[in-house]
């Protein structure tokens, strides 16, 4: 069992969601929206977030089955719409020692950069 515990108050995304941060959303339909990375990996990066609050990607079950495969299915639209389908990285990062900051599940998608073998983790 985990000890995880959710930061308490909304999250920045819920805060987009909700309209009280202003972001430019790049797209967006009735389960996600996709807005820019502010703080950039890459010289494309974008965000894709779920409407729906999920904290981590863990934290899904299967009644999020739909959700995921959708967030996935995007995110390869997007990629074609920025120009970047035929080189490009997705990551979702689970718990602050993954490096997830933003305790609202979002997809990370890099592009327009030569990702190397320690870029990977291996």
């Amino acid at each position: 069992m985990s000890d995880f515990v959710a930061p308490e108050g909304p999250s920045v995304f819920k805060r987009i969601i909700d309209g009280e941060i202003p972001s430019e959303v790049l797209f967006q339909d009735d389960l996600c929206f996709v807005i820019a990375d502010i703080n950039p990996s890459a010289p494309t990066h974008l965000l894709l977030i779920p409407k729906q609050e999920i904290p981590r990607l863990v934290d899904a079950s299967e009644e999020h089955k739909s959700l995921l495969g959708h967030m996935m299915l995007v995110a390869g639209d997007i990629a074609r719409k920025f120009g970047i389908q035929d080189a490009f990285r997705l990551v979702i990062n689970n718990g602050e020692g993954a490096g997830q900051t933003v305790f609202h599940l979002h997809m990370h998608i890099m592009g327009n950069k030569k990702f190397n073998e320690a870029d990977l983790g291996n």
